[in-house]
Order: structure tokens, then sequence, then C-alpha cells
């Protein structure tokens, strides 16, 4: 099946304007500070977006709206004493990257990439581990949030099960992995690793706007 299209709107970067790939998004904002980007579904959504104001996109929350107000009251509200952690990948594979946030005010605690040849639950992976690490190595009782299931029980498997064969434009990223796998062999935590409820509670604070 054919990858759906999506259109990125750059409000803040080296030339803001609307962009029909990642690549070119990413040209855009990459070293740029404070950069203010977002993807779209179709040209028209990036169109009004682009001539809109970023503030009124950026914190927009999706898949709320088919919630019943009894199914809402079920998932209650986020721990914002709390990390939030995601990837971004444009392609499978393809460039990607990992991030870390404080969950209540999106403060980048930690940033990885871009990578030229990964994938998404590489990302989360390595965004979880990173996440133990950092919340460890600060002595914090704070939880840690990812919406990947599948990252999460790579990390509590102690192996990153990616399919991805290494090459010659990855190697880094497996010196990651390993690094990561080994750091999850030697060190014990206690910081829970919790499920972000996205149909509850919208995109979590440290999703990359690519969606």
């Amino acid at each position: 099946m054919a990858k759906k299209q999506k259109f990125y709107v750059v409000w803040k970067g080296k030339r803001p304007g609307i962009y029909d790939n990642w690549e070119d998004c990413l040209a855009q904002i990459k070293g740029s500070k404070g950069a203010q980007y977002k993807a779209f579904s179709n040209f028209q959504e990036a169109k009004k977006a682009y001539n809109g104001n970023y503030q009124d996109y950026k914190g927009k929350k999706k898949g709320q709206e088919g919630l019943t107000p009894q199914e809402r009251l079920k998932y209650g509200e986020p721990n914002y004493h709390s990390i939030a952690v995601d990837a971004a990948s444009s392609g499978n594979p393809g460039v990607m990257e990992y991030q870390g946030v404080d969950t209540k005010t999106k403060k980048t605690l930690f940033k990885q990439g871009p990578f030229p040849e990964g994938t998404n639950n590489i990302g989360e992976f390595l965004a979880i581990v990173h996440g133990l690490a950092f919340l460890k190595q600060k002595k914090s009782d704070r939880i840690i949030y990812s919406d990947s299931r599948t990252a999460i029980s790579w990390v509590r498997k102690e192996k990153c099960n990616t399919k991805l064969k290494k090459t010659a434009a990855n190697q880094t990223l497996f010196a990651l992995i390993e690094r990561a796998e080994l750091w999850l062999k030697k060190n014990s935590y206690r910081t829970p690793i919790v499920k972000w409820e996205t149909k509850a509670w919208g995109e979590i604070p440290a999703d990359f706007g690519r969606k």
C-alpha cells in the first residue's frame, strides 16, 4: 500500500512555507532554534494552517472526539510528574530522531539524531532507555510515558528486537542500540514506564508533529 502523502508547514525556520516531503521540511528546521512546524494530511489543511497561527495548531489533540465523558473519566489525567519520549522516522527505514520532554511544559530534556537510516521502533526504544538513564542520573522519581507498546516490550526484555540490518550507513545507530542494551543489563531502575493513552489525552507531548 502506498504511503499517504503529507504536507509539512514551517511557520518558523530557514525558509517558512509548505513542503510536500519531510526531507525538505527538515532542511528548513534543522539547526534553526525555536523552529515551528507540523504535518498535515492534505494541502488545504496545510494552507489554512500556514495562513493561521502556529499556537492554534501546536497543541491540538487528536483522537478525543470519539470518547464519551465516561471513557475519558476512565483514563483520568496524565501524571505530569513525568517525562514523555517519542521518535519519528521518515520512511522505514528512513531519517530518524528521538527526544524526551517535560510532559507538562514540553521543554526538551534530550534529543538525538537525525540518523540517516533508522526505524520508528528503534527510536522509541532508544528514547525510553535514554529516559531511564537520564532520570537515574538525576535521581528523579518521575515516570516515563511512551506511546509505543512495542518499544516498552523491548525495554522490558532488554533487547531491541529490530529486523533492520546493520549497514555502513547505520553503524552509529547500531552502536547506540548495543550501548542501550548493555545499560539495561547492567543497571537496575525503579522508574515506571507507562503507556501514553493517545485516544484520551491526544498526541504525546514529545511528538514531532509529523502524523
